[in-house]
């Protein structure tokens, strides 16, 4: 009895003991498996891009450099190699194609990731494996999160390089392009969120927004609608109001503004601090050369004209040299939007019923 009984108790033992959990390798494979089409898709037209920008950059950078380099200015030379220069860029010069990317990640990644499963029942099979809930949700999101902001951020380091030309860092004799300004605005709308770390905390945030539209209302379609309506919103907000708040901004009364700041406003005011009408900045600029539109100035001897009848133009602006301060608020506040939003996806995976 004693030698049957020790030998039948490591079988009871083994009988009674729990499941292990599976590895998290296992369930990276799993979601590579499901979401491989879409993160093919991702590559390729972030590849696509990649390609594109790096021809393409290579000679902008050719050409910028030529350019700069032909003596005389003014002649025909390099009157041609500047019209090159200008004419180059294509259609990733302005940054509008690049600004779809963190939307179309949010759409067809994330807002799928969660509820397609919900939609077609299969989260009843997946929770029944040995994984858990949270775990489950947290590999999908986190494997996924890291994925495409990492892709995002290269993306964003290669732009920084391609559109270095555009930034002449100060120097009147690089500032040679027609279309852009005598220096251009590292603030300038719809580049400021491609560069930097601003670019991958967008596509993160679009990420973590799509899921958790996926989690709360578990059908595809309405998800990506309401992902993309929430995103576009939240870009809309930051671009025209938020983002000039995040340091309080210089306030001059000189007419001489770096060519690369943010200009806010502008406004003319009189000597008692009110603001001017146009009409009483149209009156004064009358008798000058150029008048000028709207009451505003378009000579020198306006502005001096305008000076001389006790008025004053307060400009409101943030300097370049705040862009990097900028980046990381914009890219701080975006991050932690981005954890809490996939903290309270795992949190509703585990609560809410199938």
């Amino acid at each position: 009895m004693t030698v049957l009984t020790a030998l039948a108790a490591p079988a009871r033992h083994e009988d009674d003991a729990s499941p292990r959990p599976l590895p998290w390798r296992r369930m990276a494979w799993v979601t590579w498996r499901q979401h491989r089409t879409a993160l093919t898709a991702m590559a390729a037209l972030l590849g696509a891009l990649t390609v594109y920008m790096w021809i393409t950059g290579l000679q902008l950078h050719h050409a910028y450099a030529a350019a700069i380099a032909c003596h005389p200015a003014g002649s025909i030379a390099c009157t041609d190699l500047i019209d090159t220069f200008n004419g180059m860029g294509g259609f990733l010069s302005d940054g509008t194609v690049l600004q779809a990317v963190p939307a179309l990640i949010g759409v067809f990644i994330g807002a799928p990731l969660l509820a397609r499963e919900f939609e077609a029942g299969t989260t009843r099979y997946a929770w029944t494996q040995g994984f858990g809930r949270a775990r489950w949700a947290l590999a999908k999101l986190v494997l996924l999160a890291v994925a495409v902001t990492a892709a995002a951020g290269a993306i964003s380091v290669l732009f920084s390089w391609y559109y270095q030309p555009y930034f002449p860092a100060g120097n009147p004799a690089l500032a040679i392009a027609k279309d852009v300004p005598f220096e251009a605005s590292p603030f300038a709308p719809g580049l400021f969120d491609l560069r930097g770390v601003s670019f991958a905390a967008w596509t993160l945030a679009a990420f973590a927004i799509g899921s958790l539209a996926g989690i709360l209302i578990r059908r595809v379609v309405p998800a990506i609608v309401v992902a993309l309506t929430v995103y576009a919103g939240l870009a809309i907000a930051v671009g025209g109001f938020l983002r000039r708040h995040y340091v309080a901004p210089v306030v001059t009364s000189k007419l001489t503004v770096p060519g690369s700041a943010w200009i806010i406003t502008q406004q003319w005011r009189t000597s008692g601090g009110r603001p001017a009408s146009p009409a009483a900045l149209n009156r004064v600029l009358q008798g000058t050369q150029f008048p000028g539109k709207g009451g505003v100035p378009q000579s020198l001897s306006a502005w001096q004209d305008l000076v001389r009848h006790g008025y004053t133009q307060w400009t409101t602006y943030q300097p370049a040299s705040r862009f990097w301060t900028f980046q990381w608020i914009e890219g701080g506040w975006l991050l932690a939007l981005s954890v809490l939003l996939i903290g309270v996806t795992v949190w509703l995976v585990g609560r809410r019923a199938v």
